[in-house]
């Protein structure tokens, strides 16, 4: 059947895509992350609605870094290459499920059921007819996870879309009928939403989503859209209106988000709880994972909502005036950071296993726990930071992975007048080493140096358990094979994990050593500490050696030489 000429059809160019591969869903992806970043500070000086607490553009910006980082690691898999290539079914379903992982505030959220909603039809087929129906399918689904949806908001944007391609054609002109239909139905949002009309804004998560489909469209043409113009700022609201919640608002005071393990039945019982708890509801995912997202006044009824319903991790509490823009400061005035009550200094480490965290807590770090697959992001770490409250704070990340996010975090607490030095720790096992020499009386120079020293002296040690046959340094594992990763490559390919760790320690105490530090899992054989300490007692007479418990969710083991 024919198809009715569309207003911006057009000669298909030789350069343009025809077809959404896997290539050019991790440009897409790229190109994404790239302009949230670029626009995350105008998206946050708009963000009116739900909540003016101008985090709208950061929230979408690490959504949509998350799900690059996603995609990435799909390529970046052994095996990934020639007849093993990811196809576009492995990277849009990588792209939507770090995206659900990662989703943080209300229009991350949402952006994350957006991409769910698309990589279902996208990895039956790839060209503009999917496409049409792929941004269909994410319009109607995203609105079913919100309670109570409204219009003038990232929803009605993402409808337009849909609207404006739903006939189909050639790609390169889905995503341009696409993103016309966004970019008309974002500008019309003033008219449909108070609170935006009043503050003479467009709606930040549509703008947000308008910078997607742009990434989208730029992908497939290979020409970036025109610039959408400069926004103003918010209008002050009117004498006697409040915002519908937030600071000095009415509505809930705290937003409440978790990860939850759970059954479809159990999920439908928690979102009428929460419902009745507060607002701003969306549940997104499927498949057994949620991302859940709430505004309400008691935090602690709304976790235990998730308790009910099955397993919640990765729980984040913020308070809406918990941390207000820093103030202006003149240069001979200390920031406002460093003017309360606050300590002199503190650390932040991120650790493995809950024991191991709790540990550290007691000997005063601020700690941030890393699940097996959770990597932490820079708003974790930042969050880490804050809830230190210290003037001075020394940043461990403990993972060659997590520098990018932990140097993020930095930037971001310096601008708030908090004076950070991240050490580049690679693991657990150099964090410890560390935290054992700071001392905060010294000056902070000298404390940073010393801390760097220790770590830098300590060489790292892994064992973990090969999920599945791969090409390693050491030669090919096997699925179940245990592997011995010494700072960072895999040394030694072993069946036992005991005899594994003997060889792995005699390697690394050929080079010398005073001091072996063990970081054992709940995980590891019965006795495993035990036989490693007599093991080193042994045959290294001069070489002490300390162990820790890590708890659950940590490796099996970790070793560390100093």
């Amino acid at each position: 059947m024919s198809r009715a000429p569309q207003p911006f059809d057009h000669a298909v160019r030789s350069d343009e895509r025809l077809v959404l591969d896997a290539e050019a869903v991790r440009a897409w992806s790229a190109r994404t992350a790239e302009a949230l970043g670029r626009e995350r500070a105008a998206i946050d000086a708009i963000n009116v609605f739900p909540v003016a607490d101008g985090d709208t553009g950061t929230n979408l910006y690490l959504t949509a870094d998350a799900a690059h980082r996603a995609v990435e690691a799909v390529f970046a898999a052994p095996g990934a290459t020639g007849d093993r290539a990811p196809d576009t079914a492995d990277a849009v379903r990588a792209m939507a499920h770090g995206a659900l992982l990662e989703a943080r505030g209300n229009s991350g959220t949402i952006l994350s059921q957006l991409l769910r909603g698309m990589a279902g039809v996208l990895a039956e087929g790839a060209d503009g007819d999917h496409l049409a129906r792929a941004l269909a399918t994410a319009a109607s689904s995203a609105r079913a996870a919100v309670a109570h949806p409204e219009e003038g908001t990232i929803l009605t944007v993402a409808a337009a879309a849909a609207t404006g391609c739903r006939d189909g054609g050639a790609l390169p002109d889905v995503a341009r009928r696409a993103y016309e239909g966004a970019r008309k139905a974002l500008e019309a949002t003033p008219g449909q939403l108070a609170v935006l009309g009043a503050a003479g804004v467009v709606d930040a998560g549509g703008q947000g989503l308008v910078a997607v489909l742009g990434a989208l469209l730029e992908t497939v043409t290979g020409t970036a859209p025109e610039a959408l113009p400069p926004s103003p700022a918010p209008a002050p609201p009117a004498a006697g209106t409040t915002e519908s919640c937030g600071p000095g608002g009415e509505g809930p005071g705290y937003e409440v988000l978790y990860l939850l393990e759970a059954e479809d039945a159990a999920v439908e019982l928690l979102k009428a709880r929460l419902d009745a708890l507060g607002d701003s509801l969306v549940v997104v995912g499927g498949d057994g994972l949620w991302n859940v997202h709430v505004h309400v006044d008691d935090a602690g009824a709304a976790v235990e909502a998730g308790i009910e319903a099955g397993r919640p991790h990765r729980i984040r509490v913020t308070h809406f005036a918990a941390a207000p823009a820093p103030e202006p400061h003149r240069a001979d005035e200390a920031p406002a950071h460093a003017r309360g009550e606050r300590a002199h200094r503190a650390v932040v480490a991120v650790l493995p296993g809950e024991g191991l965290a709790g540990l550290c807590a007691e000997a005063g770090a601020t700690t941030v726990q890393a699940r097996p697959g959770e990597p932490p992001a820079g708003d974790d770490l930042l969050a880490a930071v804050r809830r230190a409250h210290a003037r001075e704070v020394v940043l461990l990340p403990n993972d060659t992975d997590l520098r990018a996010a932990a140097a993020t975090a930095a930037e971001r607490a310096r601008a708030e007048g908090i004076r950070v030095a991240l050490i580049p720790t690679r693991a657990a096992v150099q964090g410890i080493a560390a935290l054992a020499v700071h001392e905060p009386d010294r000056s902070f120079d000298e404390d940073v140096v010393a801390m760097t020293a220790a770590a830098g002296a300590t060489r790292y040690a892994e064992l973990a358990v090969a999920e599945r046959q791969s090409f390693t340094s050491a030669g090919v594992c096997q699925a179940g094979d245990v592997l011995g990763l010494i700072e960072g490559d895999v040394a030694v390919i072993g069946q036992d994990l005991t005899d594994t760790a003997r060889t792995v320690l005699d390697r690394m105490l050929q080079a010398g050593g005073e001091l072996v530090t063990l970081v054992v899992a709940d995980s590891a054989p019965p006795g495993l500490a035990a036989t490693l300490e007599t093991h080193v007692r042994r045959g290294y007479l001069a070489v002490d050696t300390v162990t820790y418990h890590a708890g659950e969710g940590a490796p099996p083991l970790l070793i560390g030489v100093e």
